[in-house]
């Protein structure tokens, strides 16, 4: 049932649009340039397909997103609107309370496939060396319930980053095997990647070379520099 409240206040008849289920992960993943039905989904894995799109029909009839179809003819691309880049400062400021004040990596949190999904897009592309670079990325862990996978390779080549859940067939150049747990507290700021690689959670190996600069490609989360309660006011993010 869609949420309506019958109240003229603008706080109510924005809570129509925005506090929907899964309309702010939504916005979230437009806001970080996912453009295609299927990033928004990759974003968003738990949410079923037909409820995606009737919720980005929704967004399109409040004006908050706007879609195109593809050059290629294959579905089409969305955008935020100006209404839409609006609320995504409100998502922005929400995403800054949660890293503040919420318990975030909790067991029943946990997702490998969104970790990687959001790591793709902090890769410091000039800091790659010229060529392809394969990382692969293999996750203790993982709660039981879930049905992602548990490796994942990520392919990185200036000026893209490629993610594959299946073996590419190319020659691995770093492997990452980590505690879930402990990859997302990094992600988040919550601790060094150094202080994991020292405790054994994260273990980072292959091509030596390769290896040792894989640290510096990997940009934080952009709310990692977020400060929890009696932290200095500015973390470092990157």
């Amino acid at each position: 049932m869609e949420t309506v409240y019958g109240q003229f206040c603008p706080v109510a008849v924005a809570s129509e649009i925005f506090a929907e289920r899964w309309t702010p992960i939504i916005l979230r993943e437009l806001l970080q340039g996912s453009r295609r039905f299927n990033e928004i989904h990759k974003g968003a894995p738990r949410i079923s397909k037909a409820l995606l799109v009737r919720r980005l029909r929704d967004l399109e009839r409040a004006e908050v997103i706007a879609s195109t179809p593809r050059a290629d003819g294959r579905g089409r691309e969305y955008r935020l609107t100006p209404a839409g880049e609006e609320l995504g400062e409100i998502v922005l400021q929400l995403g800054k309370w949660g890293q503040r004040w919420t318990s975030r990596v909790e067991r029943q949190r946990l997702d490998a496939g969104l970790l990687v999904w959001d790591m793709r897009r902090r890769i410091a592309m000039e800091r790659l060396p010229a060529g392809r670079v394969v990382v692969r990325f293999d996750f203790r862990g993982v709660p039981a319930a879930q049905r992602h996978p548990k490796i994942y390779w990520m392919l990185l080549e200036r000026p893209s980053v490629d993610l594959c859940v299946t073996d590419p067939g190319l020659e691995v150049d770093v492997y990452v095997n980590a505690e879930l747990s402990a990859l997302v507290r990094v992600w988040l700021g919550d601790q060094p990647l150094a202080h994991a690689v020292r405790g054994g959670e994260v273990k980072i190996s292959g091509d030596p070379r390769l290896s040792r600069a894989f640290p510096t490609w990997l940009m934080l989360s952009p709310l990692a520099a977020v400060p929890r309660p009696g932290e200095p006011n500015q973390r470092r993010a990157a």
